[in-house]
C-alpha cells in the first residue's frame, strides 16, 4: 500500500467496533478522504490529536487500492480553533462548514481553492464580530468553487443577460428573465442587489469579500435563496442549518 502525508480538515468522525474511529478528512492534497484510525478509543496517546470536528491535522495514511476507507498510522494536530469553539454560534457555523464541504464535495476531488477558502474562514471566524457574513461568503465561494453554483450570470433558460426584473427559480438552478419566467411558476423575486452581491463574492477574493457592504434586507434575502437552494439540491436540510435557525428564532 502507498503511504501519503496530507492536512485536512476533520468532517465527521465515528466509532468503529470497540476500539477504533473512522473519520472523514476534507485535504489540500486529495480532497475528502476517509480514514480508519485502529485503536484511538483504547489508547489515545498512539496519536496526538483527539479528532475534533474542524480540526486541522496533518495525517499520514496508506491508500487501499481495492477500497475508499485509508489506514491512517499517524495524525497530528495542527490547529484546534480554540477561540471558535468558545462561541456557540462560531462553532456551529465551523461546523455547518464542514457539513457542506462533506455533502457537496466529491470523494478523492483535489481542490485546493476550496481548501484554502476553508482554511481562511476558519481563521477569519477566530477574530470576526460579523460571522454571518464569513459563512455567506464561504457557502457562495464553496458552490462556485465546486460547480454546484446556481446559475446567476444570465437567465438560466434562454442564456440571454438578464435586463430589469428577474426571479429565481430552485428548480432550474438560478434567474429566470422576464421573458422565461412562465417556465417556473414557483419561482420568486428577487433584488438586483441581491444578485449582484452574489457575482461580486464569486468574482473577488476573500479578502476583497470581508469589505462587501451587505445592507440587512440583502443579508436575509442571501439567507434565505442559499438556504433553500441548498435544501432543494440536497433534497435535505443541514444538521448544523437546523440548529443555526432555531437558535436564531430563540434570539
Amino acid at each position: 500500500m502507498p503511504i501519503h502525508k496530507a492536512q485536512g480538515f476533520v468532517l465527521m468522525r465515528r466509532d468503529f467496533r470497540e476500539t477504533s474511529l473512522i473519520a472523514d478528512f476534507y485535504t489540500r492534497e486529495f480532497g475528502k478522504i476517509s480514514g480508519l484510525l485502529k485503536g484511538i478509543r483504547t489508547e489515545p496517546a498512539k496519536f496526538a490529536s483527539t479528532l475534533e470536528l474542524f480540526s486541522l491535522n496533518e495525517i499520514i495514511f496508506y491508500k487501499k487500492t481495492n477500497s475508499s476507507l485509508n489506514l491512517v498510522s499517524q495524525c497530528d494536530l495542527l490547529d484546534n480553533f480554540y477561540s471558535v469553539r468558545q462561541s456557540i454560534a462560531k462553532a456551529n457555523l465551523a461546523s455547518l462548514m464542514m457539513e457542506l464541504l462533506s455533502a457537496v464535495m466529491p470523494q478523492e476531488d483535489k481542490n485546493e481553492e476550496v481548501f484554502d477558502l476553508t482554511l481562511n474562514c476558519l481563521k477569519e471566524l477566530v477574530i470576526s464580530n460579523n460571522p454571518d457574513k464569513v459563512m455567506t461568503i464561504f457557502k457562495i465561494k464553496m458552490l462556485a468553487l465546486s460547480g454546484f453554483k446556481p446559475h446567476f450570470d444570465s437567465c438560466v433558460s434562454c442564456l440571454n443577460r438578464v435586463l430589469g426584473q428577474s426571479r429565481f427559480s430552485l428548480s432550474l438552478g438560478g434567474l429566470l428573465c422576464s421573458e422565461c419566467c412562465r417556465k417556473d411558476l414557483s419561482s420568486r423575486s428577487i433584488f438586483r442587489g441581491t444578485i449582484a452581491s452574489i457575482l461580486h463574492i464569486e468574482k473577488n477574493d476573500f479578502r476583497s469579500n470581508l469589505n462587501l457592504g451587505l445592507n440587512p434586507q440583502i443579508k436575509k434575502e442571501l439567507e434565505v435563496i442559499l438556504n433553500a437552494f441548498l435544501n432543494f439540491h440536497l433534497e435535505r436540510e443541514l444538521k448544523s442549518q437546523k440548529v443555526l435557525n432555531k437558535m436564531a428564532v430563540a434570539v
